[in-house]
């Protein structure tokens, strides 16, 4: 049977994301391919999520090009990345946490080129009065991040309607949870 590599890279994130401990054997049986395929393509599991970590940064990427984060409002600039986001939502959960464990103080640079792009979105919106000054853009990033993969967790879980994932994440990130008070 045919590999299909990407597949595989998302059938993992998904089991990895609600099942962080699974094994390789674990994964392979999820993809629905035999161990000894996996094993060939992922030598162990630092070769597989080294190849996550690959795939999550080209899908970021993908989804910040197709969110044309330049034109119009801030505002709705991140809503349309929250909305190309989602598809690989599963993945980027995964990688939030275990970028962390695995990469330690070393951050890929493919990351980092990615984060300057989010981060250059919230200081517009700033510049621009949509978004308050007193949250770092670095800080509201780092939100954005743990919005998504936390949501994520919650669609997985069927705590949360995978229709409601784009509206949770925005109204939370540019509202606020405090309530306003009419006076």
């Amino acid at each position: 049977m045919a590999m299909d590599r990407e597949q595989v890279l998302h059938t993992a994130a998904a089991l990895l994301a609600r099942k962080s401990t699974a094994t390789l054997d674990e994964v392979a049986r999820a993809a629905g391919i035999g161990r000894a395929t996996l094993h060939r393509h992922f030598a162990g599991r630092d070769v597989l999520v080294k190849a996550l970590e690959q795939l999550g940064i080209q899908e970021f990427q993908r989804a910040l090009d197709r969110a044309r984060l330049d034109e119009g409002g801030a505002g709705d600039a991140l809503r349309r990345l929250i909305a190309e986001m989602q598809p690989a939502a599963d993945l980027l959960a995964f990688l939030v946490t275990e970028n962390q464990l695995f990469e330690g103080d070393q951050v890929n640079e493919g990351w980092a080129r990615l984060d300057a792009r989010v981060s250059a979105l919230f200081r517009r919106g700033q510049e621009q009065g949509e978004f308050r000054i007193d949250l770092s853009p670095a800080w509201l990033t780092e939100a954005l991040y743990g919005l998504l993969g936390t949501c994520a967790w919650a669609v997985m879980d069927g705590r949360v309607a995978k229709n409601d994932f784009q509206y949770m994440i925005a109204e939370l990130l540019l509202g606020g949870a405090q309530r306003s008070v009419e006076k």
